[in-house]
């Protein structure tokens, strides 16, 4: 969704340049980067590395990592590593070198890693950081040694300040670091009126009585996205207010041992004895109508999120949100006038704050509309062209010293699964 946003605000802000994308698997991605008139090729990763996360990468570590070489081994563990490894940098280098770009933008950490080592010599390589590092020891060291083989170095750009302070620490002095906030379709994500019978029979659950507040968790399956807090909590509010829960999402990722499953979930609300109370949505392509049909919109991850774009999502729609405090996310909404905030991984605290919306019909409407004015203040993804532009280095769409006039080509580079995008 955020490369989604940054080639739309492109296309209209900077209509002359040519962006392209190259995606390292394919899936729904591919169709909706083509909707938007940008051309789309698909190198797919070698299931190995596609499917291996930090969790494999720090196993067996030992003295590796002195060289960007032994770094990429731990990435393909196995017979046949270091050979696939070599020949799909290769690969991504061939196509990198075909598509001519002026920058290439890469996303995910894999991307980063091997994007800036089969980046044509001389083209500026911009990091553009979605997730913390620091925590991830192993590849944080691949990181630093592949930022300081790369000559000239590379650009970093965090989703928030709190993610720019965390790789600039890691990646030390001499990398530019800086902070560009991921943005929204605001005609896209609006106020409007919501369906929440379309809710209820997309979860399984009969039609809720009239003045029930609905209350839902939006996020993929990720095991750090909170839905055990959010269960917990839902078990502690009190029965007699008129709450109904709903969980939205679904498992999205590649990489083993990073998501719950639904049969996990669901076990576990029944545990809970909330049968009835909990109904699970799956993935929705429109999210928007979502947030639309719920009255309160709980973002709960158990670590410190590196944005929160669900957050952003649900207050330009004009709904009440109850934010986990921590991290990026702590950047987005002002306490208690744009969103309540809630310390990560309390499900007393959560349930209060859930309780108090719940009970509180002025107050949803207060926190509601100062979101969507905070949105359109801080996250409108028109401004995303010109913020890009200038950490591109093409300020406007003039030739540059030595060069003929002639667009720019911005390229967008992700070889992870679709969904790290």
């Amino acid at each position: 969704m955020c490369l989604l946003d940054i080639l739309a605000s492109l296309r209209a802000g900077r209509p002359g340049w040519s962006p392209r994308v190259l995606l390292g698997a394919d899936g729904p991605l591919r169709g909706a980067v083509g909707e938007l008139g940008v051309e789309c090729e698909v190198l797919p990763l070698p299931p190995a590395l596609a499917g291996l996360g930090d969790a494999g990468l720090n196993r067996g570590t030992g003295g590796g990592g002195r060289r960007v070489a032994a770094g990429l081994a731990l990435l393909l563990r196995g017979p046949g590593a270091v050979a696939a490894t070599a020949s799909y940098r290769a690969r991504l280098g061939r196509a990198l070198q075909a598509a001519e770009p002026d920058v290439v933008h890469t996303n995910g950490m894999k991307a980063h890693v091997l994007g800036t080592l089969a980046a044509p010599r001389g083209v500026p390589v911009v990091w553009h950081m979605h997730d913390f590092c620091a925590a991830r020891p192993v590849m944080a060291r691949l990181l630093r040694l592949v930022a300081r083989r790369r000559p000239g170095g590379v650009r970093v750009v965090g989703v928030s300040h709190a993610v720019a302070a965390d790789v600039a620490r890691v990646l030390g002095p001499g990398v530019p670091v800086e902070a560009v906030y991921n943005a929204v379709d605001l005609a896209r994500f609006a106020p409007g009126p919501g369906n929440g019978a379309w809710l209820d029979a997309e979860a399984g659950l009969p039609p809720a009585p009239p003045g029930t507040v609905r209350v839902g968790l939006v996020a993929t399956y990720a095991t750090w996205k909170g839905h055990d807090v959010f269960l917990e909590a839902a078990a502690r509010v009190d029965r007699a207010l008129p709450a109904r829960f709903y969980v939205v999402g679904g498992p999205l990722y590649r990489t083993g041992g990073s998501q719950c499953s639904p049969a996990e979930l669901q076990a576990r609300a029944e545990r809970l004895g909330l049968a009835g109370v909990v109904g699970f949505v799956p993935h929705q392509k429109a999210p928007e109508a979502v947030f639309r049909a719920l009255d309160v919109v709980v973002h709960a991850s158990t670590r410190p999120e590196p944005f929160g774009r669900v957050i952003v999502e649900a207050m330009a729609c004009g709904r009440a949100v109850i934010a986990a405090r921590a991290g990026g996310a702590a950047e987005l909404f002002d306490e208690g006038v744009t969103a309540l905030g809630c310390p990560p991984g309390m499900p007393d605290a959560l349930a209060a704050a859930v309780s108090r919306l719940v009970a509180a019909p002025e107050l949803r409407r207060v926190l509601g509309e100062a979101g969507r004015r905070a949105a359109i203040h801080r996250f409108d993804r028109a401004g995303l062209a010109e913020a890009w532009a200038r950490v591109y280095g093409a300020p406007d769409d003039g030739p540059r010293k030595g060069q003929d006039a002639a667009p720019a080509r911005a390229q967008a580079l992700t070889p992870e699964a679709e969904a790290h995008a």
